[in-house]
């Protein structure tokens, strides 16, 4: 697939006074700009994030009543369920809010539902469940939005609901006790890009705040948020970042032991940084509720004994492994079924009644990788055609499904992610639809896969300096991506070598520059052209290498060109 190197725009005009008021390298200030900061206040801000700049809680709509329910809850010594989705974001929540409610009250339970028997969200077993177990207030996290009747039935049986989601609400809002959700249309909190447990983490925040409670305890939960955060893939702006930042000091410098054993089993090299819990931490919390039970996930979190922690992870990193396996078949599968159509769609849109439920949402996200175009992978569910869908930036894909209403059963997600379900005999008439929704939406040139570029930069300038106020822009996200540099007439010096035929080890130096390592993944294929000498364009981001104490910085080129220089 051809593909583009677009430079993100910066005015140069505040580049140069934010370059006057800082005196750091003109390229810093000109990413700076790029995220919107253009003062020093802001830069300091940005460089420093502070728990004192988080939002009042009480400004989100419903938390006074959330609050005041809660406490009536724990004075009067109810039981009290704790519900969250299958998913990081959800078994981070319950872990979250049990850690914070233990201490203040005994009567706590927890419930995941199980992904293939109940599906997404609040479901009527779960009600049932409450109503069996005696519970008179459910505190329903990363789900409950669009639970109408499933908010309705509890009701009829005395139990109210605190919901604290993060998703899209359906034309009507549940006819909860409370529902917290920054984007509820009548919701006037300023950030509204928390992830489900930031939304819990809220409802936490503002108990505190209101009873004058330690807020060490509080604090001690932002190991949770980090991982929600990133896994969730929520932009790395404003709140999250904040939230991001402390987790991921607090998650290195004394992790839990559940959260320990996961490092260790995952062979994370610490300190950790995001795409450590994205790529590492993530995939395996997520394999309880994609393979079996996701409460597994929750008691591993919850563990306190470093042995009974170990085991935990050991099971999951296990069902990690089957997932990958799953994961490698289905992308295949998927593969091979698209490519004759490809030159003819610009959407993805594939059925196979033998895929796993729990993959199709892995292999979508493949696909988009792949073809740089919307993706929706289906399998069979009790004789329902269900899946996950994701997206290409600059099309919402919350918004083509609702147009597709008509021929669903359910959906429900974002922008960028969505799931959804229809009878199999709807899936042609789907699949076209679809296609014309794309077609009308997204133009042919947006299927070509784009690189966004911050700066150009010269080998000479990517000293240590340069790299120590670069590293305090993470941790990275949306909304604030690790810079994407170009650097041209690059060279081979000789000692290039290819990695297992697939990955290029790059010894690069422009000029008289000092020479650079760097990796090239999946670009084998560019390997004879590189060891030909000549110089070529390169694309790349910055990591810090570490081996045996030493550092050194690290190119990861995304893209090279030829034949430019």
């Amino acid at each position: 697939m051809h593909t583009h190197w677009n430079f993100l725009p910066a005015d140069e005009a505040k580049t140069q006074a934010l370059h006057h008021a800082l005196g750091i390298h003109p390229v810093l200030c000109r990413l700076l700009v790029q995220r919107g900061i253009e003062t020093f206040d802001q830069a300091k801000a940005f460089f420093r994030p502070s728990l004192d700049d988080l939002h009042d809680p009480f400004l989100m709509q419903d938390m006074e009543t959330a609050v005041a329910r809660l406490r009536r809850a724990i004075e009067q010594e109810e039981k009290i369920l704790l519900y969250g989705d299958y998913d990081v974001d959800g078994a981070t929540s319950v872990a979250m809010m049990y850690s914070f409610l233990s201490p203040l009250h005994r009567h706590i339970d927890y419930y995941i539902p199980d992904r293939y028997k109940e599906g997404y969200g609040i479901s009527l077993e779960g009600i049932e469940y409450a109503r069996e177990q005696g519970i008179s207030l459910i505190i329903a996290m990363d789900c409950g939005i669009t639970a109408v009747a499933q908010t309705a039935r509890a009701g009829s049986y005395g139990i109210d609901l605190i919901i604290c989601d993060h998703h899209l609400p359906g034309d009507a809002l549940p006819a909860a006790h409370a529902v917290l959700d920054p984007k509820r249309p009548d919701c006037a909190y300023p950030y509204k890009e928390l992830s489900g447990c930031g939304v819990a983490f809220k409802l936490a925040q503002a108990y505190t705040q209101r009873y004058a409670l330690d807020v060490e305890p509080l604090h001690a939960l932002l190991d949770f948020l980090a991982i929600s955060v990133a896994a969730d893939i929520v932009p790395m702006t404003g709140e999250n970042r904040i939230l991001a930042w402390y987790g991921l000091r607090r998650l290195n410098r004394s992790p839990r032991p559940g959260i320990n054993a996961l490092i260790e089993e995952s062979r994370r090299q610490r300190p950790l940084q995001i795409n450590d819990i994205v790529f590492g931490l993530a995939p395996m919390i997520n394999a309880a509720g994609r393979l079996a039970d996701a409460g597994h996930a929750v008691r591993l979190l919850l563990a306190e004994e470093r042995i009974v922690a170990a085991e935990y992870a050991r099971v999951l990193e296990n069902r990690n492994q089957l997932r990958r396996e799953f994961d490698r078949r289905t992308a295949e599968e998927a593969t091979a079924l698209f490519e004759p159509e490809k030159e003819e769609r610009r959407s993805i849109v594939l059925y196979q009644p033998h895929w796993h439920k729990g993959i199709v949402g892995i292999a979508a996200a493949r696909m988009v990788e792949a073809y740089h175009r919307p993706a929706i992978l289906l399998t069979r569910s009790e004789n329902i055609a269900t899946g996950s869908a994701r997206s290409v930036p600059g099309f919402d894909l919350h918004e083509a499904l609702g147009r597709c209403s008509d021929l669903l059963i359910s959906y429900g997600g974002h922008t960028h992610a969505a799931g959804l379900s229809l009878l199999p005999e709807n899936v042609p008439a789907f699949k076209d639809r679809f296609e014309a929704i794309v077609q009308l939406s997204l133009p042919q040139e947006a299927i070509c896969r784009t690189i966004p570029l911050s700066a150009e930069m010269n080998f000479e300038h990517l000293t240590t300096s340069f790299w120590n106020i670069l590293r305090q822009f993470a941790p990275f996200g949306p909304g604030n991506r690790s810079p994407v540099f170009a650097s041209r007439g690059v060279s081979d010096t000789g000692y290039s070598r290819l990695l297992k035929g697939t990955h290029i080890k790059l010894s690069l130096r422009q000029g008289a520059s000092p020479v650079f390592t760097g990796i090239a993944f999946d670009q084998g294929a560019a390997f004879e052209r590189v060891a030909q000498r000549k110089p070529f364009d390169i694309c790349f981001t910055l990591e810090e290498s570490r081996w045996d104490d030493r550092t050194a910085l690290e190119l990861v080129v995304r893209d090279m060109q030829f034949g430019r220089v």
